[in-house]
């Protein structure tokens, strides 16, 4: 636990109350410990994300063209699922694990319990219809069973989102360490900013035009980076 009150307060530059209420509204993730709130840095960067709180690209060392995962590749080993049914979040995280292409070795039941367990901790809905699902720890060791899995649902289901708003689409992650795992779910956020994305997904594009679609992002974001 490398933060205290007082990082927390500079990095999101807010007001030591507002810290305290998100604390005692259990809005932030934090641990009691000997008597002092701590804080875990790769989780106040990924809550960052997922509420959308707007801050500098260089306090989360977070830059979309210096990252070097390709996400057109999870995506591809992950697959694209339309219509996965269910009317809770277990039924919606337990069918779409069935769906999901995920590694052979490693039991379909542990990774749908590491879904359930991190939704319990918090919500991984980031509005607008768009949940991340993924483990609160890496499951999976080998940078080759990596994945991402887009899953349109059947139905739309309440996750829980700030914004009040059911969701309709999954992002589902499997990645091999924490920092993987951050640049995929920012380059997942980048992308759900875009009306335009936001509107491939509502239509249900086909697979091979959404591939296509990320695909020409991410050589935006290599040409940017070549610029810079």
């Amino acid at each position: 636990m490398d933060l205290k009150i007082k990082d927390i307060i500079g990095y999101l530059q807010v007001s030591e109350k507002t810290v305290y209420r998100w604390i005692k509204d259990k809005k932030i993730p934090c641990y009691r410990i000997n008597h002092q709130y701590r804080f875990n840095r790769a989780e106040i960067n990924e809550w960052i994300l997922n509420s959308k709180i707007e801050l500098a690209s260089k306090l989360l060392d977070l830059t979309i063209a210096n990252r070097p995962t390709n996400f057109t590749n999870l995506l591809r080993n992950g697959g694209i699922h339309y219509d996965i049914p269910g009317q809770t979040v277990k039924e919606i995280l337990h069918h779409a694990i069935e769906a999901a292409q995920t590694p052979a070795h490693i039991a379909k039941e542990k990774i749908f319990t590491a879904l359930l367990d991190r939704e319990e901790l918090m919500s991984t809905a980031i509005g607008r219809g768009i949940a991340i699902p993924h483990p609160r720890n890496p499951i999976i060791t080998d940078i080759e069973d990596a994945s991402v899995s887009l899953c349109f649902l059947k139905d739309p289901v309440d996750f829980g989102a700030l914004d009040a708003q059911p969701v309709h689409t999954l992002f589902l992650l499997l990645t091999y360490s924490p920092r993987r795992h951050l640049e995929v779910l920012t380059k997942i956020t980048y992308l759900c900013q875009s009306e335009e994305f936001l509107q491939i997904l509502t239509k249900r594009t086909p697979a091979e035009d959404i591939l296509s679609y990320i695909q020409q992002k991410e050589r935006e974001w290599h040409q940017k980076e070549s610029r810079n």
